[in-house]
């Protein structure tokens, strides 16, 4: 028989159990990115209306645009990084701490709590801003419809006034004062100097026998002398080419403002994502440490 002195107790350490359910804490998720995405809207709405919006940023008459350029893309990037890391913050702290992970484990899944809310904040953003071109876009083809009789009642008037070379053919056969014209119809020979500036912007500009032909249909129908119908013909045809110039410029200026804002956007969203990673971690921290911020936040009864 066996006395209870013989019997051998082991006293096994208490194991951590494994907290039931998936690692990931949606609820505090969703909370992050509502949180986020709300702090995102203020910012963002607060920066329009003072002028920081790389879409359409104002400059004011002594201020170059450069600078406000910067401004508006740091306004950008502060106001990603700012709700980013408040989403992640409070998902890091009001995640279940599972029992089964040390210190450092527990890190890590804090912190891909606050990448789960960076990935849903952008999703979320994503689908607003899809939404809206949608309607905006749905908008536009309603009136469009709508303006379709009343635009093909004056279909030739519209043709003549968004004719880019129609002030340029006007300025060719200006009546110059006092010049004595022929009465003539002159619609033929608008148009067909008209081609022949469109047939110059097509190509290397308008040729010798071009300009020479130029000058004749301009002296033949504004009473003006040869030498300065040929005169005409040159400052109107450095008029075309430096507006031209003017166009393709700002063309290549929009073209380098989106690849810059699309460069800046990507870099920012990066940049949050590492922000959201930190701050998730730094919510955890203080979720285990119990931090209360009590003198910021100060019951007084």
């Amino acid at each position: 028989m066996t006395t209870a002195s013989e019997v051998d107790v082991v006293v096994a350490p208490l194991s951590r159990s494994e907290a039931p359910g998936s690692y990931v804490d949606w609820p505090a998720i969703i909370a992050g990115i509502i949180i986020a995405s709300a702090i995102a809207l203020v910012l963002l709405s607060f920066g329009s209306a003072i002028g920081l919006s790389l879409v359409n940023f104002r400059a004011g008459p002594d201020v170059p645009a450069i600078w406000i350029a910067i401004a508006a893309a740091s306004w950008l990037l502060w106001v990603q990084i700012s709700s980013f890391m408040a989403g992640a913050y409070v998902t890091g702290r009001m995640r279940k701490r599972h029992l089964d992970s040390d210190e450092e484990e527990s890190d890590i899944r804090d912190g891909v709590h606050g990448l789960l809310v960076w990935a849903g904040a952008l999703v979320v953003g994503g689908l607003i801003a899809a939404g809206g071109l949608s309607a905006a876009a749905s908008a536009v083809g309603s009136a469009a419809s709508t303006l379709t009789t009343a635009a093909a009642t004056v279909a030739d008037d519209v043709g003549t006034a968004v004719d880019p070379n129609a002030y340029f053919v006007d300025s060719l056969f200006r009546q110059s004062p006092g010049a004595t014209a022929p009465a003539a119809d002159t619609t033929a020979v608008r148009a067909e100097a008209g081609r022949i500036l469109a047939q110059g912007e097509l190509g290397n500009g308008v040729g010798d026998a071009d300009r020479t032909y130029l000058a004749d249909l301009v002296a033949q129908n504004t009473g003006l002398s040869p030498e300065q119908a040929t005169t005409r013909v040159s400052d109107v045809l450095s008029a075309v080419d430096n507006a031209k110039a003017q166009a393709a410029a700002a063309a290549e200026t929009a073209r380098k403002t989106g690849v810059l804002a699309a460069f800046l956007t990507a870099a920012s969203l990066l940049v949050s994502a590492a922000g959201a990673y930190f701050a998730a971690q730094k919510g955890g921290n203080h979720r285990d440490e119990r931090v209360s911020f009590g003198t910021a936040f100060r019951r007084y009864r």
